[in-house]
């Protein structure tokens, strides 16, 4: 993926370079065409060229109206006709490079071998799934329980040692020391996190004191503050007129009203009213069930709305109120907060942030109904509230676009 990186960011500089003689843009530049293409996810796809080509030519093009945008706002002459015919063929030839690049890749790199230490038969669904997302570049060889003898018979056959039990890790502390310089050590947490982007909960449970330390000092940014006021801004002028318009179709189709009003748990699990507008006919509400039979109850203005997420966009005004931020945790149903908050383990941490309008859970896992999928779509809002930074927050935005585009998520 580095390889893939560095490439792609040399051939975008020199092009910009020789076409505009703007040697500061030149290498301002690809890193904003480079971070659209990957929140469209084309580094992800390298070693599938159609699916690569279609997320190539939306990530270039959305990159290529941010950075015309910026140009125009700071009266920059880089934007240039010969620039944009560049980036057109970049989108393109990138794809075909990567894919060759991947191959070569594929072939070169060793995979990491790790001594684990820790019981396999609590940790291995979970080291399985790490080995299959990093298409084998970690590879969990061997399981022992923290003997000190057998630690160091083992030890030398390994590149790494991945700790995923802290109780063990303290019977071969003095091990560890010595072996510091020759082998790096890992741990679980870490390691989950970077290849899952999510907090599986048995390994939450596990080392509850390193993810305590992180959840009892969860503060707001004052800086994700002024983010969700200026993109609310911005979504309400956008969207205004297509609000208007959905508006007035409800209402000639089902009459009114034409904003659906309920209770969702927001942050601290205080109650709030969040708002859409209305996509379903209006019918009770089985409390044991909230979704039931509610394909049958789509309005035909419904089912557009609903995919394309306009009956949402209403909730712009409950961020800029400052009920709601523009990314986070989605805010759930007093009924389905109430059935889940027993089953799951540290479920009210997604509550220690304001409810978003779109969230890591949301572009990376599918909509939730059963106990099990709402603890999978847990572990990505705990890594959210862990994680989430500024940056994040702009990433999970593109994301959300690519995922409205591609179809793919809980959107």
């Amino acid at each position: 993926m580095s390889l893939q990186f560095i490439t792609n960011y040399v051939i975008l500089a020199t092009s910009g370079l020789l076409v505009t003689k703007n040697y500061y843009m030149s290498l301002l530049y690809p890193f904003l065409i480079i971070t659209t293409l990957y929140a469209f996810k084309f580094y992800e796809y390298s070693d599938d060229l159609n699916e690569a080509l279609s997320r190539s030519i939306f990530g270039i093009t959305i990159g290529s109206l941010f950075l015309f945008a910026f140009c125009k706002l700071f009266d920059i002459q880089f934007f240039t006709k010969k620039l944009m015919l560049i980036l057109l063929i970049f989108i393109f030839i990138l794809p075909f490079l990567n894919y060759i690049l991947s191959k070569i890749s594929s072939k070169t790199i060793k995979p990491i071998r790790y001594l684990v230490v820790g019981r396999k038969s609590e940790i291995y669904s979970i080291l399985k799934e790490i080995e299959e997302k990093s298409k084998g570049k970690y590879q969990f060889v061997e399981y022992i329980n923290a003997s000190p003898v057998t630690f160091k018979e083992k030890i030398a056959q390994y590149d790494n040692v991945l700790i995923t039990d802290p109780q063990l890790e303290k019977e071969i502390g003095n091990e560890l020391e010595q072996i510091r310089q020759t082998h790096k050590i890992e741990y679980l947490p870490n390691l989950a996190e970077m290849v899952l982007k999510r907090i599986p909960l048995e390994v939450m449970q596990k080392f509850e004191e390193y993810y305590k330390v992180y959840f009892d000092n969860i503060k707001e940014s004052p800086a994700k503050r002024v983010m969700d006021i200026f993109f609310s801004l911005i979504g309400l002028v956008v969207y205004s007129p297509v609000i208007l318009i959905s508006a007035i179709w409800i209402l000639i189709e089902d009459g009114p009203p034409v904003l659906f009003r309920q209770p969702r748990v927001g942050k601290n699990e205080k109650i709030f009213e969040m708002l859409k507008l209305r996509s379903l006919r209006v019918a009770q509400i089985d409390p044991t069930n909230p979704n039931k039979d509610i394909e049958q109850r789509v309005l035909k203005i419904g089912k557009f709305i609903r995919k394309t997420r306009i009956d949402e966009s209403i909730q712009f005004w409950l961020i800029l109120k400052g009920k709601m931020s523009l990314v986070g945790p989605r805010p759930e149903m007093i009924e389905y907060h109430e059935m889940m908050k027993p089953h799951i383990p540290y479920y009210t941490y997604r509550l220690l942030v304001k409810p978003g309008l779109t969230g890591w859970a949301q572009i990376n896992y599918k909509h939730s109904s059963t106990l099990e999928e709402y603890k999978i779509k847990t572990e990505y809002d705990l890594y959210y509230v862990k994680n989430r930074n500024v940056f994040m927050d702009l990433k999970i935005f593109l994301l959300t676009l690519e995922t409205l585009i591609f179809r793919k998520g809980a959107m």
